[in-house]
């Protein structure tokens, strides 16, 4: 009886310490993602950098501006993906370890 006890109980302090350990990561990633996020959001989705702003208050843009939009929509696209994967691979491993 004493060794089932003791078994049990040790099984019991190995899923405890498990647990611990899977919040602790889950929270690390969570600290990493919130850190990287805010210059993600001013750089890449800030209604300003993407020009969109004008576009929703009904105002009529040129070619030259469309195309203009276009290309810093590019540029942007091109500069912020880096980060966006980064970002994703985050969510992923929070997921994970949540799991």
């Amino acid at each position: 009886m004493r060794t089932v006890a003791l078994s049990l109980l040790l099984l019991w302090t190995l899923a405890l310490a498990g647990c611990q350990n899977k919040a602790e990561k889950v929270k690390k990633l969570q600290d990493q993602y919130n850190a990287e996020y805010p210059a993600y959001a001013k750089d890449c989705i800030d209604p300003e950098t993407a020009g969109s702003s004008r576009m929703l208050t009904g105002e009529k843009l040129t070619k030259e501006e469309m195309d203009t939009l276009e290309a810093r929509k590019k540029e942007r696209d091109a500069r912020c993906k880096p980060q966006a994967d980064r970002l994703a691979q985050l969510q992923r491993e929070i997921l994970a370890a949540q799991q």
